[in-house]
């Protein structure tokens, strides 16, 4: 009993230190999402080249989806004519180039690993361009687009691809949509956010710090390391079933305990390749198509992983010393600057549940 007290106190003090930067960062994103709809992006999508490749990485990171949410976009991109290089690309911006990551990123690791997983996931992007290039069989495509136009909607974790349609866009006020679009990201992400604080906080609870030591080499030939880190990141963030926002908090606890930088890296990316996301890759897309995706993504984000922690080691801008300890292991219930913009937080996102529940109620019964 005393362990799972423990677990579940770090995870909700770890929420609670947290909870600020994330309506900040659904906010802005609702706001973005306010003067883009997904309808006109799927329309945008039909060539791969570097046009659409850029496009659809900043729509992708404007809409801000949970993984789920993500797939079930891409797949509607995908149907309608979108390459699938592109729908994928839009699909992992969507996940890792959203702003409340990099809040709570920030929040929990620090500037350093923000600017690696924003450089890193343009990296991941150019790189999966590329294997997708070389590696995806020409014919599998149109094969994955027959399958994707023939499978049955309802999926156990799909989330609806937009969050507001062209009619609603006309009645309702901007500060009304701006709610809708609020409510409606943590109505999607809240499963993952909540898991993903619970999973770290248990694991801070029930991992003793030499199991992850001993997880993780930590001696030997520093390239062996490096490889051997950014390789097992994405496998953890499997075996975690989180995604996303979810993934950062025990992200954190694998540094303090000794992964590279690389491997936080890959860690943070490995949402998109979590077992029940590869169910729906395989639903979506194929059985083949499916097993190329995943190796095709898991490829992507070892060697950007790679290549960011090169990169930022002979930059100096890796952190060295004596590692932090692990925010989700000591996070706390104080009264402090946390506790005054908590409660900031939680009135707006009142305010914003007030105007969406009041939209609700005058909107017309259906036929």
């Amino acid at each position: 009993m005393h362990l799972l007290w423990m677990g579940l106190y770090h995870g909700f003090a770890m929420f609670w230190e947290t909870l600020w930067a994330l309506v900040l960062g659904f906010g802005i994103s609702a706001a973005l999402q306010v003067f883009v709809s997904k309808e006109k992006m799927t329309r945008l999508f039909g060539q791969t080249n570097l046009k659409t490749m850029l496009l659809a990485t900043g729509l992708g990171a404007a809409s801000s989806s949970c993984s789920y949410a993500a797939v079930a976009a891409g797949r509607s991109a995908f149907q309608k004519g979108a390459a699938l290089t592109v729908a994928l690309a839009f699909m992992f911006a969507s996940t890792n180039l959203v702003v409340e990551l990099g809040a709570v990123l920030w929040l929990l690791m620090g500037w350093h690993f923000v600017l690696a997983e924003i450089i890193g996931a343009f990296v991941l992007i150019g790189l999966m361009w590329l294997f997708m290039s070389i590696f995806f069989p020409k014919n599998l495509e149109q094969e994955a687009r027959n399958h994707a136009e023939n499978v049955t909607e309802g999926c156990g974790h799909d989330h609806p691809p937009s969050h507001h349609s062209g009619e609603a866009d006309a009645v309702r006020g901007k500060w009304t949509h701006l709610a809708n679009a609020f409510w409606m990201d943590w109505r999607m992400l809240w499963k993952e956010i909540i898991g993903g604080f619970l999973i770290a906080g248990f694991l801070a609870a029930l991992v003793p710090a030499d199991w992850w030591k001993a997880f993780f080499l930590n001696s030997g030939p520093d390239w062996l390391r490096l490889i051997e880190n950014a390789a097992v990141g994405p496998i953890v963030a499997v075996a975690s079933f989180v995604c996303s926002v979810g993934n950062i908090p025990l992200a954190s606890l694998l540094w303090a305990n000794g992964i590279s930088f690389g491997g936080v890296i890959s860690f943070i990316y490995g949402d998109l390749i979590v077992i029940p996301i590869i169910f729906i890759y395989r639903k979506y897309f194929g059985g083949r198509a499916a097993f190329y995706i995943t190796i095709i993504l898991y490829l992507s984000m070892v060697v950007a992983a790679l290549i960011n922690d090169l990169v930022f080691n002979a930059l100096g801008l890796i952190p060295h010393g004596a590692r932090p300890e692990s925010a989700i292991e000591h996070a706390t219930f104080n009264w402090n600057y946390t506790a005054w913009l908590d409660v900031v937080a939680i009135a707006v996102a009142l305010w914003l549940l007030f105007l969406r529940l009041r939209q609700d109620r005058h909107q017309p019964l259906p036929m």
